[in-house]
């Protein structure tokens, strides 16, 4: 049976002494490591592991920096089929405090300025401090540690990893991802984006998350690809990285977010560079608005490949590395994924074009969330997972997300959807961005607001917004209210932290 483990193992052997990751900070490589070095390093770290206590199945915290010690001991875990619950280091005192009390790790693995914290919140944790500052060839305490290991016996339905979700509707739930989500998802992604040893992928993505950590870093080690691995998302260092039209961190891929495409535009400033080297840009984790479609597409001279996914299923839907790629759609199913699109109160499928939500079925979706059997229960109906996204197919096979189902706003007992009014005040060229949302409001239930970032150069262009809303919707659609700020909330994935905006109206 495949693990990722056993993935990663038949690479190192295969690619051996070829250069496996660059690890760059602030702009300068730090730490360059082949195959051979991070099985070898990997190896070490898990023993240290095994001398902890750590056994098949334990949970371990990883609360560290991205880093190459973070790759190593992510490895490492796998490799005796420990399971990895991977957190933003960035979480304040209150958020680790649900999240470990949740987790009941075995070992947290710290930064050596994050201790005290951990202290207070449970004295009784057993941790391992680690510093992610200093470059990986300058830890000592590895050194000692043996290379040989006793390879773990793994199941298909044991568990690797556990991704906490956002929490944005209430507390954060952990996604249990198996060993056969893992592998699934990974063997999808190299399938369908033609991944391979010939390529370099410039990595700017946090860890934590299946974005940067699976849809990014499996598929590129598991196919033998050398990883260019920035210690942070930094416009500047990604665009000096990415025109790199030669040598060893000349990059054929890149992986983001919108906002991240956003930022890099703004930076580049029209400028005209050759970016004909890179093979594949992709867009995920939240929405790309039409017009940065067109702007990747003038900026990069290539069309992004917009995809969407989940924490608790992998990734689901992609648009085709080569042919027609629709803006604003997340393209075709992925090989194995079965798709329903559901009406949310009937329970029944709607028609082709109709809105419903997204029900699924592949070998990529967890079995359910960390010690929550009522939460997942409600997340399974007759064993289709119900991703709470509203969404339809058109004519030609392209599936589009119109809104998550929990963000639909009843107002005097109609439903509305936030997306549907953005959307036309997203068609003003003064309108950098906006979010739609809904506030209490007495009389209607809901009160449909919008909170709208616009261009510098523009005036007050609230009539405008009014303008637009009245012509192209119903007027109980349009907004009562319009704010503008300079930038909209967003968490580390580029998600619109919604509750934060509620608190300014």
């Amino acid at each position: 049976m495949d693990s990722i483990a056993k993935l990663l193992k038949t690479s190192f052997k295969k690619y051996n002494l070829k250069t496996a990751v660059s690890f760059l900070r602030d702009c300068e490589i730090e730490t360059q490591m082949s195959f051979l070095s991070l099985d070898l390093n990997s190896n070490k770290m898990a023993n240290l592991f095994i001398e902890q206590g750590i056994q098949k199945s334990d949970n371990v915290v990883l609360l560290l920096d991205k880093s190459l010690v973070f790759i190593i001991a992510y490895i490492a875990l796998q490799k005796i089929g420990a399971v990895c619950v991977p957190l933003n280091p960035g979480f304040k005192k209150s958020e680790l405090t649900y999240l470990l009390k949740d987790a009941k790790p075995a070992l947290v693995i710290i930064n050596p300025n994050q201790a005290w914290m951990i202290k207070q919140i449970n004295s009784n944790l057993n941790c391992m401090e680690i510093d992610t500052k200093i470059p990986f060839q300058k830890i000592a305490f590895l050194k000692s540690c043996s290379t040989d290991i006793e390879k773990a016996t793994l199941c298909p339905d044991d568990p690797g990893l556990i991704i906490y979700t956002s929490g944005t509707t209430g507390d954060p739930k952990g996604a249990v991802l198996t060993q056969k989500n893992l592998v699934n998802d990974a063997k999808n992604i190299i399938n369908i984006w033609e991944i391979s040893d010939s390529d370099t992928l410039c990595h700017a993505l946090p860890l934590f998350h299946v974005h940067g950590l699976c849809f990014a870093l499996h598929t590129a080690l598991i196919s033998g690809a050398h990883v260019v691995m920035l210690d942070k998302f930094n416009p500047g260092t990604v665009i000096d990285i990415l025109k790199k039209g030669k040598g060893d961190l000349a990059c054929t891929t890149f992986m983001g977010v919108p906002a991240m495409y956003s930022k890099l535009i703004d930076t580049l400033k029209n400028q005209n560079l050759c970016f004909d080297h890179i093979r594949l840009l992709t867009s995920g984790s939240a929405p790309l608005p039409k017009k940065d479609f067109q702007r990747i597409k003038q900026t990069f001279g290539k069309e992004p490949v917009e995809r969407e996914g989940m924490s608790e299923t992998g990734m689901n839907f992609s648009n085709p590395l080569n042919g027609g790629k629709k803006p604003g759609s997340i393209g075709f199913s992925l090989p194995g994924l079965k798709v329903r699109i559901v009406d949310p109160d009937t329970l029944l499928d709607v028609e082709s074009g109709h809105i419903g939500e997204f029900w699924l079925k592949s070998d990529s979706i967890t079995s359910g969330y960390w010690k929550k059997p009522e939460e997942t229960a409600g997340a399974f109906e007759k064993g289709w997972f119900k991703t709470g996204d509203l969404g339809k197919k058109d004519p030609d096979g392209y599936y589009y997300l119109t809104d998550r189902l929990k963000n639909i706003i009843i107002t005097g007992g109609e439903n509305v959807s936030p997306n549907e009014i953005e959307t036309v005040i997203n068609r003003l060229d003064e309108v950098v961005e906006s979010c739609v949302i809904g506030i209490f409001d007495e009389k209607w239930g809901e009160k449909i607001v919008a909170a709208v970032v616009k261009t510098k150069a523009s005036g007050d262009i609230s009539k405008t917004i009014k303008t637009i809303c009245k012509k192209h919707l119903h007027d109980w659609k349009c907004p009562k209210k319009i704010i503008f700020i300079k930038k909209l909330p967003r968490n580390t994935m580029g998600k619109i932290l919604k509750q934060d905006l509620k608190k300014l109206f």
